[in-house]
């Protein structure tokens, strides 16, 4: 992609989150881009019906217990960071200071993440985000947006979603086919954690 290109993409990107935090929706207009929201949810329900919950209940089967709970805290351990980072910019400071212990903790003694020694140790897990944070500044949550494969959110919230990828996982790995592998076992753990709930949901 050309310089061109680029600086057109990004100011294509830039006018859609504009717009999106301009507290577009209304009472007369609730969801302005009701119509690309629903052709996403479509789509990102064709592809956890035929793709994500096959696989995931794949994963459930063949995986044993102890292995899937170490992944997932592994992965827990990771989103742990951001949330730190995310407490002291909110001025939250000592529950930055406590965030911080947690992940020490759980990254040296508990093995990488692998295990969380920080819950029983009463080292709650934070779940900040750089759309919370922006709340804190006074950023409005802006227009209702359904992204594809990652589901719903708000024009506030979207704009953790590069830092999050960024910060996540993927830097771990070299190569894009490894990065891929990361993000995708990232995707499967928490699809599988979910497997119960929606079970549950269609039950009812």
């Amino acid at each position: 992609m050309n310089r061109f290109a680029m600086r057109r993409s990004a100011v294509v990107v830039a006018l859609v989150f504009g717009t999106a935090l301009q507290g577009c929706a209304t009472r007369q207009q609730p969801d302005p881009f009701e119509n690309l929201n629903r052709q996403v949810f479509s789509f990102n329900e064709t592809v956890d019906e035929n793709v994500l919950q096959p696989v995931a209940r794949g994963y459930v089967n063949i995986t044993p217990e102890p292995v899937r709970t170490g992944v997932r805290n592994f992965f827990n351990n990771l989103r742990d960071v951001w949330s730190t980072v995310n407490l002291f910019l909110q001025g939250r400071f000592g529950e930055g200071a406590t965030a911080i212990m947690r992940v020490s903790m759980n990254s040296t003694f508990g093995l990488a993440g692998l295990i969380d020694i920080a819950t029983p140790m009463r080292l709650e897990r934070p779940n900040e985000d750089l759309g919370q944070t922006l709340g804190v500044w006074g950023v409005g949550p802006g227009a209702y947006i359904v992204w594809p494969f990652l589901g719903p959110s708000t024009a506030r919230d979207s704009f953790d979603i590069p830092p999050s990828y960024m910060l996540s996982s993927s830097m771990l790995a070299d190569g894009q086919g490894a990065k891929f592998a990361v993000s995708a076992l990232n995707v499967i753990s928490l699809r599988a954690d979910l497997l119960d709930a929606g079970n549950l949901v269609n039950d009812i």
